[in-house]
């Protein structure tokens, strides 16, 4: 059976949801085959459990000293040892580099932005997720940045035999290093791009994110925050969903206090379900919305809140 390459993600020693995604994606294809930058045995048990056949795990200090310029290498490589018939990465900003690095180095088509994979082609999402489009590489073989949340992760018990490879990393390649670097504070909610609800803020909070808050915590949900709350210093910029922050597809989006630029709908759009809450009717919001209410939130959000609690 033919390989295919899975760049897998790993944060705190945990395998992201968006990885085991990938590989239920990469078994359509052929063997899935995980690329893990670091030691590969402590989650060489999760990957195979969604369908690793092997874990090919890169050791290489220079990963994490530079920016993406030599994971793109250590790629290169990878596929040259396996010769894989696709190669898929989750899409974050960081790996639809990776991936367009890539996809130079070995000649090859790129696909980014994806929502689907099958062996006769991929769903793409274009123009701000305003758009889906069949999409084939015609050129090497493709590699293919997928959205989180595209499917659900299946399980496939597989070996998940670990190996290790060792890469050659040029001088080109250390370019840009990573001078210090800060780990985010835990919140205990899911991560904003691979949460399957979130829950976001906008102006209409006046900056009191509270109720956005704990209605995240009762759905075990994320948070996250349009433009106009974040540059207010009422979020942190990492929380910022929109064409200038993150872009979440999850199966339940909750958008509180937000007018609906188009700005920031390019970075929701193609979340499954959409609820708004607003209390100008005429928000642009409501246009796309599978249900609007229009409402003070700071009376909607802690009804609703105290609503689901009873119900539990």
């Amino acid at each position: 059976m033919s390989n295919v390459v899975v760049v897998a993600e790993v944060v705190a020693g945990r395998v992201a949801k968006p990885t085991l995604e990938l590989l239920t994606l990469a078994r359509r294809l052929g063997e899935p085959v995980a690329v893990v930058f670091g030691p590969g045995a402590d989650v060489a048990s999760t990957l195979g459990q969604f369908g690793a056949a092997s874990v090919v795990e890169i050791t290489d200090p220079t990963l994490n000293e530079f920016l993406v310029a030599p994971k793109a290498e250590a790629l290169a490589q990878v596929v040259a040892a396996k010769e894989p018939v696709a190669v898929l990465l989750t899409s974050t900003l960081d790996n639809k580099e990776i991936a367009g690095r890539l996809a130079v180095k070995l000649d090859a088509g790129l696909i980014t932005d994806a929502v689907d994979v099958t062996a006769d082609g991929t769903l793409q999402s274009v123009f701000a997720g305003n758009w889906t489009v069949a999409a084939q590489a015609t050129r090497g073989i493709p590699i293919v940045t997928v959205k989180a949340n595209s499917c659900a992760p299946e399980e496939a018990p597989a070996a998940g035999a670990v190996e290790a490879l060792a890469v050659e990393i040029s001088d080109a390649a250390r370019g840009a290093r990573i001078a210090s670097s800060q780990e985010k504070a835990a919140s205990g909610r899911p991560e904003l791009t691979e949460a399957a609800i979130v829950v976001s803020g906008g102006r209409g909070t006046g900056g009191d994110f509270s109720a956005v808050e704990a209605l995240a915590d009762e759905l075990h949900a994320a948070v996250g925050a349009s433009r106009a709350a974040v540059d207010a210093g009422w979020y942190p910029h990492t929380y910022q969903v929109g064409q200038t922050g993150k872009t979440v597809s999850p199966q339940l989006y909750i958008a509180a206090g937000i007018s609906g630029a188009i700005q920031h709908r390019a970075g929701m759009q193609t979340s499954k379900a959409v609820v708004a809450v607003n209390k100008d009717e005429e928000a642009p919001i409501f246009e796309m919305v599978d249900l609007g209410i229009v409402g003070d939130l700071h009376k909607v959000l802690p009804a609703v809140t105290e609503g689901i609690q009873k119900l539990r």
